[in-house]
């Protein structure tokens, strides 16, 4: 594109261009273009000048209307259009009336109107004398002042155009067709900015031809540029007066346009009906330009002219569309200019608002960019203007209406809320004019939105470098797509993921690590994938196999960490400047998205090795077997494990977060805050502590301070250890001490008690049968012998207890040895008004044991039992398989106290001290000599009671282990 490349014309006559001609040739050319500059800053500033003195003027002075348009007919001034509700229309004057004089003074042409307008002045009321028909009548009208608002809009859009041609100016001075650019946007700020208001002095006239010149100069420079851009015709280049002939038809308008005002004095009609004339030949011309336009657009040989003769064509004909439609062929078939046809002549300069935008958004002069944002924003802008100044005639209607009395202050209301609601109105226009130009492809800055909220939520950096191929692929529908990523000094890049691309392997990818000059730019650009001569061999070998034409580097923290590369689109058409520019502003985004994902994967790296080391340590702690408690300093319970839940009967979730004094009894809790008060690790031991069970649990508690790293306190460890069972164990240990020293002694009492009690019982049986005859005598004698026979069975029991010899052990069933027991019981139990229960086992395995001695076992317990219930009760026996072969024993006695409980199996223990009837008082050896059967079958006993509610002796006894032959 010509404006973009500097000038390079080649110096006639070739290589025989002698040097002196050459230099002679530079100078000449830069003294034209210092000529020009200087002419052409004359200008501006002159243009400049006169459009500030041209608006002083105007809003200084106001010009009297009445609001008819008064034409020449039939020798007679008649009233051709009335302004709707109008000064005209509400004083009483219709279309058709001749007016014969104003204030008095006869007036027969228009200028003769305009004058007596200014003698009256504004908002003064004039007397006009009419002829309606044949009747003479006369009317007063009020005049107003003419509106001219739409002159600054004009204005606006005159500096817009100032501006833009400015800045190419200045920014492309040496490109071919700069100059000519400014030139039309010089003259379509004289257009736009120049209004005569009037008064008709020098000035005014000056005002008036320079609008005029402007007017018919505008449209020849356009069509002189459409067919000079990009580059010339082959009819220019043939038939190289056509250029000239384009600005004849302007001259000849501007000398029929001078005659008629300066010679014959024109009239009213005749002015109308050059200014049809003039907007016929701008409309012509402007159409001829888009028809051009369409012709090389069609015929365009390469794909790069094409795709920006395809935006420039649309841009211009949906510019000048409204415009012929909506103003000129209406005003050539007579219609007045209505305010929509008005509006409608604003599409020819919103252009030039679209083109300042991208030029100033983008910072390029690419014509691809400026015309495809231009045409979109062309719609947007008059399609905005359109519904604005509808929304505030509207409202204002509606204040109006509602409240008559509100005057301007209901235009103020209807322009404030229209400028609220013109926002979302705006956005809704654009977003659809948007999506109906680009359609699949279209807006590429909700395309970067969406992909800024893509990059910034995915963090799985595969997923999100998947995404972005795809979302690429489908929005630019370019052939090839790769993503290198870089290691972490850069200076290595590896193909990370592609589309379009075959498997390559074994690529040299260090060309993307070198230093180039392309930097500056902000992408690598190869327009030849396999002409590479700059490049060393592996790299061109790299390049033609990828065969991507752009590598867009991807920064993150002041590094190249990743290159984007694409190809050709899928019409093997090269990027635009619009695409690589959004590449490029993507690729920002790209870069911090790759940084962010790298660095969640080493953050959940780390994080996976934290929980691991956070699993083991609390493995650690749920594995031991003591209870570990932590709490901060609130006193609430932060943690819990689960040997705490097996000792304390309370669940994890139901504590934590709880305070210590709610979960643990008063006792405890008062000693937690004795000790706690003081440094250091403190400890309980043998702590008695009452679990919400009922239990009683016998504890060693140590209590340190939680710290951290930093020896700051945060909380306090308590840990628990259960030692109920080992106290049990420990009571049990030193019972059977206790048993044993006690049946070493009662072995020795007994062997030597014995004998005098066998020489007593002789001799007391001798005497009984010598003195039979005296029953006072035989009576005394008997007691003697009962009370030796019962010595000899404490003496008996006390050698069983002490019998340490071992006990022959066979395979029995406890099934048979307690059913054998309670038969010999059963009459008892009836007399003592005793049920039993018995829920034995069907399939209860053998033990090794000894009947006789389990017998004796369970004849103890028995008969303990009954003694127990002197008023009856149910006595209940089962036998149990699992772990152990166990037997539990239960009556509803009276139960043993709690005090007596570690003593029950102490010889010669015994609370039948004060038998009832019935009962015989107890010896203190039966629970002793059970106690060690129990022990010689490697068994164990446990007691289960509370005073009134009855107790329950469990028995283990281990399985048989058989040995397996393999």
């Amino acid at each position: 594109m010509k404006l973009l490349i500097p000038e390079r014309r080649r110096l006639s006559g070739g290589v025989h261009a002698t040097i002196p001609v050459r230099e002679s040739r530079t100078m000449n050319r830069e003294f034209e273009a210092r000529f020009t500059a200087i002419l052409l800053a004359l200008l501006t500033v002159a243009a400049a000048l006169f459009a500030g003195f041209n608006y002083k003027i105007e809003h200084q002075s106001a010009i009297p209307d009445d609001g008819a348009w008064w034409m020449e007919r039939n020798s007679r001034l008649v009233a051709d259009r009335l302004e709707p509700n109008g000064p005209a229309e509400r004083a009483g004057i219709r279309r058709g009336d001749a007016v014969v004089s104003i204030n008095g003074r006869a007036v027969d042409t228009a200028a003769a109107v305009t004058r007596q307008l200014y003698y009256s002045g504004v908002w003064s009321k004039a007397t006009y004398s009419l002829i309606r028909g044949s009747v003479p009548l006369d009317v007063e009208v009020v005049l107003v002042p003419a509106d001219r608002s739409s002159n600054d809009w004009l204005r606006l859009i005159a500096l817009i155009y100032l501006g833009i041609g400015l800045y190419v100016l200045l920014r492309r001075w040496t490109a071919v067709g700069s100059t000519h650019f400014y030139i039309f946007c010089l003259v379509s700020f004289v257009f736009y900015s120049l209004h005569y208001v009037g008064k008709f002095n020098a000035f005014d006239w000056t005002v008036l031809w320079a609008n005029e010149v402007a007017w018919l100069l505008q449209p020849a420079l356009f069509l002189h540029f459409v067919l000079t851009f990009p580059e010339r015709r082959d009819f220019v280049n043939k038939h190289r007066s056509s250029i000239p002939l384009l600005y004849l038809p302007g001259a000849i308008l501007l000398g029929i346009q001078i005659v008629a005002l300066e010679y014959l004095k024109a009239s009213a009609r005749l002015r109308f009906e050059l200014e049809r004339v003039h907007w016929a030949y701008l409309t012509i011309f402007f159409v001829s330009a888009a028809a051009v336009l369409w012709r090389n657009y069609r015929q365009a040989s390469t794909p790069i002219l094409r795709q920006q003769l395809k935006w420039i064509t649309r841009g211009t004909i949906l510019a000048i569309t409204p415009f012929t439609l909506c103003y000129v062929l209406p005003y050539l078939f007579g219609v007045m200019p209505s305010p929509t046809m008005k509006v409608s002549v604003l599409s020819l300069g919103l252009l030039p608002l679209t083109f300042g935008y991208a030029i100033f958004r983008y910072r390029l002069m690419d014509v691809d960019l400026i015309f495809k944002r231009g045409m979109a924003y062309t719609l947007a802008a008059a399609a905005i203007v359109g519904v604005y100044f509808a929304g505030v005639a509207a409202i204002a209607l509606l204040v109006n209406t509602r409240v008559p009395s509100s005057g301007p202050y209901g235009l103020m209301v209807a322009i404030v809320v229209t400028a609220l609601l013109f926002d979302p109105v705006r956005k809704w226009i654009q977003e659809k004019l948007d999506q109906f130009f680009y359609r699949t492809g279209y807006d590429y800055r909700r395309t970067l939105i969406e992909f800024g909220r893509e990059l910034s939520s995915e963090t799985d950096l595969d997923k999100m470098l998947s995404s972005l191929v795809d979302r690429l692929a489908r929005t630019l529908l370019v052939d090839r797509i790769a993503i290198f990523l870089g290691n972490s000094d850069s200076s290595r890049f590896e193909l990370s993921k592609s589309f379009g691309i075959a498997h390559v392997t074994g690529l040299d990818l260090s060309f993307l690590a070198k230093p180039r000059i392309e930097d500056a730019v902000g992408h690598i650009f190869f327009e030849n994938t396999h002409q590479l001569p700059r490049e060393n061999a592996t790299a061109q070998e790299a390049i033609g196999r990828l065969d991507l034409n752009y590598y867009i580097p991807c920064h993150a923290r002041q590094k190249t960490i990743a290159f984007l590369g694409l190809g050709k689109t899928m019409q093997g058409d090269f990027l635009s400047s619009e695409d690589v520019e959004l590449l490029e502003a993507l690729a920002g985004y790209i870069g911090i998205a790759i940084q962010n994902g790298r660095l969640y994967a080493s953050l959940e790296q780390k994080v996976s090795e934290y929980e691991r080391l956070k699993d083991f340590n609390e493995n650690i702690v749920e594995s031991i077997n003591v209870g570990v408690m932590a709490v901060d300093l609130q006193d609430r319970i932060e943690s819990w494990n689960s040997q705490m839940e097996v000792m304390y009967a309370q669940p994890r979730w139901q504590v934590v977060g709880r305070s210590l004094s709610e979960v643990f009894p008063a006792a405890f809790v008062e000693e937690f805050y004795r000790v706690r008060q003081n440094p250091g690790i403190h400890n309980l031991y043998k702590f008695r502590l009452g679990t919400p069970t009922g239990e009683s649990r016998i504890v060693n508690v140590a209590m340190a301070p939680l710290v951290t790293r930093k020896f700051n306190v945060v909380g306090r460890l308590v840990i628990m250890d259960d030692i109920t069972e080992r106290i049990e164990l420990e009571v049990q240990l030193t019972q059977a001490d206790k048993l044993s020293s006690i049946g070493l002694l009662a072995a020795g009492v007994a062997h030597e008690v014995n004998t005098p009690l066998a020489v007593i019982s002789s001799y007391t049986q001798m005497l009984a049968k010598q003195l039979q005859s005296d029953p006072q005598k035989a009576g005394l004698l008997e007691k003697i012998t009962k009370q030796t026979f019962r010595a000899s069975e404490i003496v008996n029991n006390l050698l069983n207890f002490s019998r340490t010899t071992g006990t022959e052990l066979t395979e029995i069933s406890l099934n048979k040895v307690i059913a054998d027991t309670l038969a010999l019981l059963e009459h008892q139990f009836k007399v003592a008004h005793i049920q039993v229960q018995s829920e034995l086992y069907e399939n209860l395995p053998l033990i090794q044991g000894n009947s006789g001695r389990l017998q004796q076992v369970f004849l103890n317990l028995f008969l303990n039992a009954k003694d127990a219930m002197s008023s009856g009760g149910v006595l209940n026996v089962a036998t149990l398989n699992g772990e152990f072969v166990s037997v539990r024993v239960s009556d509803t006695g009276s139960g043993i106290a709690q005090e007596h409980i570690q003593r029950i199996y102490d010889p010669f223990f015994t609370t039948k001290t004060s038998p009832a009837d019935g009962q015989n008082r107890g010896t203190g050896l039966g629970l002793s000599v059970t106690y060690g059967i129990i022990q010689e079958h490697a068994g164990n006993i446990r007691v289960e009671s509370r005073p009134g509610e009855g107790t329950t002796f469990t028995l283990d006894f281990p399985l048989i282990r058989k040995a397996v032959h393999v």
